[in-house]
């Protein structure tokens, strides 16, 4: 590499979806209604929690960790998105694109972690069910979610420090709708070696594991579900973890699919409409399952909007 090719950076392009000036109008009310369903939906989850003496327990104080995760995930990507589109622009600053990197990386790995964790939550709740309160008391829940946290941070940290330490030339279109950390790398004309390395190791402690154990988790809840004599005691404690089975495999079917488009193939608006199904609509989706899946979910959206439609107050938890 020459000094000469080298660029003092300012900006990078995001190419997007499609370049077709009439389907821009149709995406931006398609996407727009995407977020706001997924904001309104997720946090009407949270507020249903908070407001109810009831679901003040472990899985629900992780759900709405899990929730506000997914507003700030989607957050972190549609509004540029939409800004984009509204003003025919493909711009993103360099410190824009670096901030939006970090904080994607940030609340991916949060919700990878807190899957992970309401996976166990499951597997004391179903099989140690005597045990259940003593081992998940509010000591250990809060610090599960802090560990989640701490991990993340470090993580998004360590990439995007690693990502700053690259010069970047003049090709600076990234085939994408938001800055992906594996574009923005392979973007730069230095050496991305140190880079590639550090990417896959994280990928294969802070992806596979979680899911490793989540599949051990649920390996333990199957056996113990299996061992229960009566179809309506099976029945009960499967109906205990279906909403989040459902979620994990949707998010995981929908990772994998992002990497198996990439991987097959070279169009960049596949692997952009594939990254659309874990970044929008897997979190517009979580919401729908865990109130259409969950009975006390239910209950509690049904009182929160029945204080909401009367204009009463939303009774503070006890």
């Amino acid at each position: 590499m020459e000094p000469g090719n080298v660029t003092q950076l300012s900006e990078f392009l995001l190419l997007g979806f499609s370049e077709q000036s009439e389907l821009q109008p149709l995406m931006f009310g398609l996407f727009l209604s995407m977020y706001l369903t997924t904001v309104l939906g997720n946090l009407l989850i949270i507020l249903a929690i908070i407001s109810d003496s009831h679901m003040h327990m472990p899985m629900y104080f992780f759900l709405s960790n899990l929730s506000f995760v997914d507003i700030c995930f989607t957050s972190t990507t549609v509004p540029k998105m939409l800004a984009n589109i509204y003003t025919q622009s493909k711009v993103i600053t360099y410190a824009g694109c670096i901030t939006q990197m970090y904080f994607l990386l940030l609340f991916s790995g949060l919700d990878i972690f807190l899957l992970t964790v309401m996976a166990y939550d499951r597997y004391v709740a179903i099989c140690c069910p005597l045990h259940y309160t003593v081992i998940m008391n509010h000591w250990l829940c809060g610090l599960l979610v802090l560990a989640c946290w701490i991990v993340g941070v470090l993580n998004s940290l360590l990439h995007t420090f690693m990502a700053l330490r690259l010069s970047f030339c003049n090709e600076l279109e990234i085939p994408h709708f938001f800055c992906e950390l594996n574009q923005v790398v392979h973007c730069a004309c230095s050496d991305t070696f140190l880079n590639d390395m550090v990417i896959y190791i994280t990928a294969m402690l802070l992806a596979i594991g979680p899911f490793a154990g989540i599949l051990y988790s649920y390996s333990k809840i199957v056996s113990s579900i299996h061992a229960i004599s009566s179809a309506q005691g099976k029945y009960k404690a499967f109906s205990t973890c279906a909403s989040h089975l459902s979620v994990v495999s949707l998010f995981y079917c929908t990772l994998l699919g992002v990497y198996l488009s990439s991987a097959v193939t070279q169009n960049s608006h596949s692997t952009a409409t594939a990254s659309l199904m874990y970044t929008v609509v897997t979190p517009m989706l979580n919401p729908f399952i865990y109130s259409l899946r969950n009975k006390d979910i239910k209950s509690a959206l049904k009182r929160l909007l029945g204080r909401v439609m009367r204009r009463g107050p939303i009774d503070p938890p006890q």
